[in-house]
């Protein structure tokens, strides 16, 4: 574990483009603790207000390893990298935790949030969240059914996955 390089700052103060960051930046998903955790790269996802509540919506695939972890934890967490860690992101999201130390093999260093989500000293912006709501994505809610075929061929569906906003961390 290292020393604690983040800021933190209110939700509402974020400037960064979500479409830009999730979309076309990535971001790591990491669940567990620090007795066990796993990052996972993911490109779908969003940000917003629900409930009265700043949220983030992250979604993951039941056959990932990261998906036990998020069910079993009541934290998760979203980070941020720059451009020079998209090698980084890419080892994350084509490897198995089941399979590999994603930590040791990419040489990230973790750090344990405020909730005990876990974070990574290199992140750029790491957002701590608490869960509040999950729920498997079906063929049958589909009103565009066209998206069926495009993103779940395999009938591999996501749970997605709500949490509250609770901490936001940026790089000091």
């Amino acid at each position: 574990m290292s020393e604690f390089p983040f800021v933190r700052v209110a939700p509402e103060a974020l400037t960064d483009n979500v479409f830009r960051a999730i979309g076309q930046g990535w971001m790591l998903i990491t669940a567990g603790t620090a007795g066990g955790y796993n990052p996972m790269t993911a490109s779908w996802g969003g940000m917003g207000i629900l409930w009265g509540k700043p949220v983030a919506f992250a979604f993951v695939r039941p056959q990932r390893f990261t998906f036990g972890l998020m069910e079993a934890g009541s934290h998760y967490s979203l980070t941020f990298f720059d451009e020079a860690y998209r090698d980084v992101l890419n080892f994350c999201g084509t490897r198995s935790g089941r399979d590999v130390d994603k930590v040791a093999e990419t040489g990230l260093t973790p750090i344990s949030g405020s909730t005990g989500a876990m974070l990574f000293k290199e992140a750029r912006l790491a957002l701590e969240c608490r869960k509040l709501y999950a729920q498997d994505l079906t063929e049958a809610s589909f009103v565009d059914t066209a998206i069926v075929g495009q993103a779940y061929a395999a009938g591999d569906f996501h749970r997605m996955y709500v949490g509250e906003i609770v901490r936001v961390w940026e790089k000091g």
